[in-house]
Order: structure tokens, then C-alpha cells, then sequence
């Protein structure tokens, strides 16, 4: 089947707006459509924590349940019952150990205390030197969205000149092809930036 590729922008819902930047190879089984997306960002970014404290400090954790490693939210109702207080209720009382022994693996920042029926994480106020950590691990969240972008846009362009050069498109096609990609890489490096900084905003707020 010949081998064509597609570069769309696909909007999603994260917090005012969001973007996927696809680039897919269809009728290609060796390679996976690759999607960068803020929306993979967003989840990353939610993983740091803030002034007030959230469960998704905890996606992260993985407890084994039968055998397998399961994300905490499917054995567990997990809630911040309060800015510095999450209560993890197992819906299994017997994997509560394990569920312990994953939060702490997990280094969330909070000592799990199991009173057998429940787990409460109890969150201490962030100290300047623990924001500045977690505004550094947005950065790094940022640069490998933006490294992802890049490399998608790699693969576009190396896509356009190979059908330039079978002579499947013209020059000017080739040309008006680059241009697109550069603009539509620009348009997804500004969001990750503007997604981040907001992040960084957030963490750094007293």
C-alpha cells in the first residue's frame, strides 16, 4: 500500500484549549501513529505539586493486584479532603498493604499512615527549595514535549523531500509542505511553553 502521511491539528479540551499534533503513516504497520500532545503534557504537569495539594500527585503509583501492576485509582477511591490531605479508601482492604508499600516506593513527597482501613497522606507546606524543585521538573516536563514535537517535525520534512524527489509533488508544493510544518511545530512549541509557565506559576504561588 503506498505510504502517505498526515499532519492534522486536532483540538481537545485542557484548560482553555489544546492542540495534538499527529503525524501518521497510514498503511504502514512498522510504524505507530505518534502523537505529541499538551494534553500528555497536562498529565505530566499534574503530577507536580503545588500550594494546595492534589491527587494527581499519586497517578503515578502503580499497586500489584493479582499479579500485575495497576494504577492506584482502579483499587482505590483516592481524595483530597483537604489543601494538605489525601485519603486513599481500598476497595480490597487486603491489598492495603500494598498499596502502602507503592505509595512509599513512589516518593510522592508524604508518608503514607494506614489505620487499616484507610491510608492518609498528610502533605507538609512547601518549603522555596521544594518549589523551585518542582518548577525545574515542569521545565524538563516542557523540553521533552518540545524534543517529541521536533522529531515529529523531522519525520514531516523527510517525508516532504522523499515526495519531491519520487517527483510526486512540485517544488513550490515542497516548499508551501516545510513552511506548514515550521508553522504548525512554532504553533505546539508556544503552547508548551505557555502550558508550563502557567504550571510554574502555579507552584511558585504562596
Amino acid at each position: 500500500m503506498r505510504l502517505w502521511f498526515w499532519l492534522s491539528r486536532v483540538c481537545l479540551s485542557l484548560w482553555a484549549d489544546a492542540h495534538i499534533f499527529v503525524y501518521h503513516r497510514f498503511g504502514d504497520t512498522k510504524h505507530q501513529s505518534t502523537n505529541t500532545s499538551i494534553e500528555v503534557l497536562k498529565k505530566d504537569l499534574n503530577t507536580l505539586r503545588t500550594g494546595k495539594v492534589s491527587i494527581h500527585v499519586l497517578d503515578g503509583v502503580k499497586v500489584e493486584y493479582y499479579g500485575a501492576p495497576t494504577p492506584l485509582n482502579q483499587v482505590a477511591n483516592v481524595n483530597a479532603v483537604d489543601a494538605t490531605t489525601i485519603v486513599v479508601s481500598p476497595w480490597d482492604k487486603s491489598i492495603i498493604n500494598s498499596i502502602e508499600r507503592a505509595i512509599q516506593e513512589a516518593n510522592v513527597g508524604a508518608n503514607p499512615n494506614n489505620d487499616g482501613d484507610t491510608i492518609k497522606l498528610y502533605f507538609p507546606p512547601m518549603t522555596e527549595e521544594e518549589r523551585k524543585k518542582q518548577a525545574k521538573k515542569a521545565k524538563e516536563f516542557g523540553e521533552k514535549a518540545k524534543i517529541a514535537i521536533r522529531n515529529i517535525r523531522r519525520e514531516a520534512n523527510d517525508e516532504i523531500k522523499k515526495m519531491f524527489k519520487n517527483k510526486e509533488i512540485t517544488e513550490d508544493d515542497q516548499k508551501r509542505g516545510l513552511d506548514k510544518v515550521q508553522e504548525i511545530t512554532d504553533s505546539f512549541v508556544d503552547k508548551v511553553d505557555e502550558t508550563v509557565n502557567k504550571k510554574i506559576d502555579d507552584v511558585m504561588k504562596v
